[in-house]
């Protein structure tokens, strides 16, 4: 039997409705709306696809090895020139606060050859150089306007000559170094330390100076004692002995002893003031032989 075709939407004579179409999306298509729907796949889509095609064009540009070293090149070039402005270059080297000889010392240690970028210039590095110079106690360095480099530097001042074997040392209020020392008689105004462990006790020392400022004029120097204690060496061959504890309180002692008696006019040797409230005086052999005498004691089978 032959079968019969009707045109869309029409009845079928018989009665029978067509056909109808389903309007439900199918499984992908509806997953594929639920997935635009949502912000972050949209999000990616407009920021991420832009950024891929930007990789992508990067990678095939710096894929060939002549095109990296061409726009390397012209990199730095544009670096270079921008440095080079005549703008950002350091001309001038200006040194303050420092001595004739210590400013020519930094600047032989910096070493600059200018005119320098000031962005060739680590002021960090430069600080560090000019600080490790013994007689530089702080530096501050910095680019001033005008191309000039400025160095402000704290001298360390020398309070005192350290003797160290064959050769003497100036030493700061610390017992830093700041230099060396040629002949005694450039810094005749400085007291001498000497001994094992003097420089490491510079501050005692100072205050027992201090301390003994009114005889200072006979004071030679200090010599440490076993790196624990100190002697004063006075001229015409005396010599205080010093307690380990407080010696600034026992020279004050001394000092109001000679000023009431005239104890280091006498002919004493050595003061010993490491008992203290009893000094012990050791009498010249001359001077002892004459007190002996005085008090009727025979000397003529003594070397005394």
């Amino acid at each position: 039997m032959q079968s019969l075709s009707f045109p869309p939407g029409r009845r079928d004579p018989r009665g029978a409705p067509p056909p109808r179409r389903d309007p439900a999306p199918s499984r992908w298509a509806y997953r594929a709306q639920r997935l635009w729907l949502t912000p972050l796949f949209r999000t990616s889509l407009r920021v991420g696809l832009p950024i891929l095609g930007v990789v992508l064009v990067i990678a095939l540009i710096f894929a060939s090895a002549d095109r990296r070293a061409a726009i390397a090149g012209s990199f730095t070039g544009l670096v270079d020139s921008f440095q080079q402005r005549p703008e950002f270059m350091v001309t001038l080297l200006s040194v303050d606060g420092a001595s004739p000889e210590l400013s020519d010392r930094i600047r032989a240690t910096l070493a600059l050859k200018l005119p320098l970028s000031s962005f060739d210039i680590d002021l960090t590095a430069a600080r560090a150089r000019i600080e490790s110079i013994d007689a530089v106690a702080q530096a501050d360095v910095r680019v001033r306007s005008g191309g000039v480099l400025e160095v402000r530097v704290t001298e360390r001042e020398p309070a005192i000559i350290w003797r160290r074997a064959a050769n003497l040392v100036l030493l700061d209020e610390t017992g830093r170094r700041v230099d060396d020392l040629a002949f005694r008689s450039e810094r005749a105004d400085l007291a001498v330390i000497a001994g094992e462990g003097a420089e490491r006790a510079v501050p005692e020392a100072l205050e027992i100076l201090s301390a003994a400022r009114p005889i200072l004029n006979r004071v030679r120097g200090l010599v440490r004692m076993g790196e624990r204690r100190w002697d004063i060496v006075l001229d015409r061959g005396q010599r205080v002995l010093l307690p380990v504890e407080d010696p600034v309180a026992a020279v004050e002692r001394m000092i109001a002893l000679d000023e009431a008696e005239d104890l280091l006019d006498r002919d004493v040797i050595s003061v010993d003031l490491r008992i203290k409230d009893r000094p012990v005086l050791r009498l010249a052999p001359y001077a002892l032989r004459e007190v002996r005498r005085a008090r009727g004691i025979d000397t003529s089978g003594s070397d005394l």
